[in-house]
């Protein structure tokens, strides 16, 4: 049946002709492949199926600390960070599934040395509330009184936004995200792709051993979508760049809620739900064998005289994982090729955005509107030098 041109229009296309696709391959089980089935399914589509050779959660979701945020530096971040922050808010209801953890409205708190740091902080932050993000800008009395153990006379100014937080046990909502969508009927393949193909008006996923044909692929695979996507003639500017975290003993007494992040002297640090402390030197580079204990000094050295109790912790354990950045720290949320589409890029906060990310995903193939800063994670922006996420940690 054609259409008649009285549906709804998205992406160029008709719900009508979106409706007849209904199987949907999702390369990628981590959080952002798992939310973008669950939202499919919400949807009536399917079948969904995912895979990826580590299983569920096996990859860059399975380090990242769990923070969700809304501060950023462009209104298409603040956005998605905004409507994901919500879907988490109502996140058992919304799955439909228990949930072994707890969202701990601690606060984010970005402080700067310099006064043009704070300058862009202030503008961030207007960027924000245009977006609805409550945030605010404060000076370093009213530091002092946010960070118990800050001292403002170290600091030019901050700006925090109180609704951040993070999830104490941040795995079980990955593993949340898997049941709802296992529950909902998606099947998982433990199977490396190797390549994707068109088969007819679908596609091939070409996996060790095994191959399935779909209506339309997913590519939610981190810094690897460019690898299986490059073939078919899509280009993506996804560099892999190491992040590293040290992890403390875990304490009694709690002294450090907000995630400090001092942007001027690249260090970070909070103190978990189990009283651990987690600190990074957000400029590491380098072998951890070899560097490791550069990175320690220079935690402790940015916290010295802005919070002395950091710079005590051993801060003995050191975790590695990895971020898939593009040159303006926003991902590619986007059909790249008929039927074939791309989630990926995340640069650090795909676990943060990953309810609007599915959203956008989900929506697009059903045919229903999309939001108004998808062309702002399109794969063409960069075609006109999109500007840089300027609080990206």
């Amino acid at each position: 049946m054609g259409c008649d041109g009285t549906c709804a229009v998205s992406s160029g296309r008709c719900a009508r002709e979106y409706r007849r696709r209904v199987s949907v391959g999702i390369v990628g089980a981590g959080i952002s492949g798992l939310s973008i089935a669950v939202h499919a399914l919400d949807r009536g589509l399917g079948p969904v199926t995912l895979y990826d050779a580590a299983g569920v959660g096996a990859g860059a979701s399975s380090i990242q600390p769990g923070g969700v945020r809304q501060q950023w530096g462009t209104v298409a971040n603040c956005l998605m960070a905004r409507e994901s922050r919500a879907y988490f808010g109502e996140l058992a209801d919304r799955l439909g599934v228990e949930i072994d953890a707890r969202f701990d409205r601690c606060d984010y708190v970005f402080v700067a040395d310099r006064e043009e740091s704070l300058a862009q902080l202030a503008a961030n932050v207007e960027v924000q509330r245009e977006a609805g993000v409550p945030s605010e800008l404060l000076g370093p009395a009213a530091l002092e009184r946010l960070v118990p153990g800050l001292r403002g006379d170290a600091v030019a100014g901050g700006a925090h936004c109180a609704e951040d937080g993070y999830f104490d046990r941040p795995q079980a909502v990955v593993a949340a995200f898997a049941a709802a969508a296992k529950g909902r009927g998606a099947t998982v393949e433990r199977a490396f792709v190797r390549e994707l193909t068109r088969d007819g008006g679908g596609w091939r996923i070409v996996c060790d051993g095994t191959t399935g044909a779909v209506d339309t692929v997913v590519v939610a695979a981190s810094d690897d979508s460019a690898r299986l996507v490059a073939p078919l003639g899509r280009s993506l500017p996804i560099v892999r760049e190491p992040r590293f975290l040290f992890f403390g003993e875990p304490r009694t007494n709690r002294w450090l809620d907000p995630l400090v992040i001092a942007i001027d002297r690249g260090v970070a640090a909070k103190q978990l739900a189990d009283g651990r402390l987690l600190a990074s030197d957000l400029r590491a580079t380098g072998e951890p064998e070899a560097t490791s204990e550069r990175w320690r000094q220079t935690v402790r050295d940015g916290f010295s005289d802005l919070v002395p109790a950091v710079a005590a912790d051993p801060l003995a354990a050191l975790v590695q994982g990895h971020y898939d950045m593009t040159p303006d720290a926003q991902p590619i949320v986007d059909e790249v090729a008929d039927g074939l589409w791309v989630a990926a890029g995340f640069s650090g906060h795909g676990f943060m955005v990953a309810p609007s990310t599915g959203r956008l995903v989900g929506a697009a193939l059903a045919g229903e509107a999309l939001p108004a800063w998808h062309a702002s994670v399109r794969l063409g922006r960069f075609e006109a030098k999109a500007d840089r996420d300027t609080q990206v940690i």
